[in-house]
């Protein structure tokens, strides 16, 4: 009752038509004073992105484009639209996540490089050798990405896992030969005897095993079906990084064994060192 009579003095009948915003009658002050009535189209509801005013625009994948295919275009187009600096736009949802993913990717593949090092370097007991297991990963790298090249194939989230997968399998021709060389050079081999001996003994497993990947890869390369097309770039890339790495590393790995192994960065080599300086320095004092 005390509002509709505050309405009724400040002339106006509803709150629509112009009455007070306010029921304390010093205070009033009636709509039409600060705003202007008119009929007009406008939108149901005001979507919000942080403190900006924001508006969606969803899109289709037509037959044959993937979605990333589609994100080039779309930030083709705003490039070539030119918006003023006002106007800002970004992903969401399935895209967003797509394109978080690319952004995560190096630190992914740096932080599985990394634990792969500090768990080898803890097996051999060296600074250098897992340097000569690690080397075959760049090979396996650019057999992928020629493998996806010569299929047609993007770097997808499938590659992604599937360069990861080839991280853990390729590895395997270089531990198979240090371990092997290691062991025998303990033993009172050279370096070389050594190598070379785990070369000719390891030769017959380090082909069995990649078989036997190259062959698990297969009906991930030439499987059909529901969900062919998301495991295609996953069999490529394990298949293309062994075939190159496997090519190469049987050469590469024997070399920078020899080359590494001449380096003085071994754990005990270290040591002796540090003693020898503690020891003159106490004897020169």
């Amino acid at each position: 009752m005390s509002n509709q009579i505050a309405n009724s003095l400040a002339g106006g009948s509803s709150a629509s038509s112009g009455s007070a915003v306010s029921t304390v009658h010093e205070t009033m002050v009636p709509l039409s004073v600060v705003t202007t009535r008119k009929m007009n189209k406008t939108a149901l509801a005001v979507n919000h992105a942080g403190q900006a005013i924001a508006a969606a625009i969803s899109f289709n994948l037509p037959p044959g484009v993937s979605l990333n295919q589609a994100m080039k275009t779309v930030d083709r187009v705003v490039a070539q639209a030119r918006l003023p600096a006002s106007i800002q736009g970004d992903y969401a949802g399935n895209a967003a996540q797509l394109r978080n993913s690319a952004n995560n990717q190096p630190l992914l593949i740096g932080g599985a490089v990394l634990g792969i090092y500090i768990i080898l370097g803890i097996l051999y007991e060296s600074f250098v050798h897992p340097i000569t297991v690690l080397s075959t990963l760049p090979s396996a790298g650019v057999g992928a990405m020629l493998g996806l090249w010569a299929c047609g194939e993007e770097f997808s989230l499938m590659a992604m896992i599937g360069l990861l997968l080839l991280v853990g399998i390729v590895k395997k021709n270089a531990i198979m030969l240090i371990d092997f060389a290691i062991a025998a050079e303990r033993s009172g081999l050279s370096p070389e005897d050594a190598i070379r001996q785990a070369c000719s003994c390891r030769f017959r497993p380090i082909l069995m095993t990649t078989f036997a990947a190259a062959f698990g890869a297969l009906p991930l390369l030439f499987g059909h079906g529901y969900g062919a097309e998301l495991r295609l770039p996953l069999g490529i890339t394990i298949l293309g990084g062994l075939v190159v790495s496997q090519a190469l590393t049987l050469y590469t790995t024997p070399i920078l064994y020899l080359v590494l192994d001449k380096f003085p960065f071994e754990p005990q080599r270290i040591l002796s060192n540090l003693l020898g300086i503690i020891r003159k320095g106490a004897h020169d004092g």
